[in-house]
């Protein structure tokens, strides 16, 4: 397949989102390299997808309303369970997140960083569209 985007990492965020979505499918680079996860069309804004990657680990790929996509570990790190994929999204000061189903901590998606502890993280995975 030809790229149609493959990101230069000029910072960490642009490094973990990928510009406004086009038809193709979305692939993460996980330690064992990019991974296919789903077609561009599986997304919708606001919404989750939930993936089982290489090695055991689960991600969380996101699509905001401006097309944007984001991937972050899919485990609540306050409860262990895999369950960020389903969270309400939403920004703060422009800044997207998803907040946990279960007890509501903010992730950032762009850096997985808990928006409500400052001690607490999350994943984030570099994608591209092919």
């Amino acid at each position: 397949m030809t790229a149609i985007t493959d990101l230069a990492p000029a910072s960490p965020v642009a490094a973990r989102t990928a510009p406004e979505t086009r038809a193709g499918t979305v692939e993460l680079l996980t330690p064992a390299g990019w991974f296919a996860v789903c077609g561009t069309d599986a997304l919708q804004p606001g919404h989750g997808v939930a993936a089982l990657l290489p090695g055991g680990a689960q991600a969380a790929v996101f699509k905001d309303s401006t097309g944007r996509l984001y991937a972050i570990g899919n485990v609540d790190p306050f409860t262990g369970a895999g369950v960020l994929c389903h969270g309400l999204t939403g920004s703060a000061g422009g800044e997207p997140y998803v907040a946990s189903p279960l007890l509501k901590q903010r992730f950032a998606l762009a850096d997985g960083r808990c928006l409500d502890d400052d001690e607490v993280t999350v994943a984030s995975y570099p994608l591209r569209v092919r």
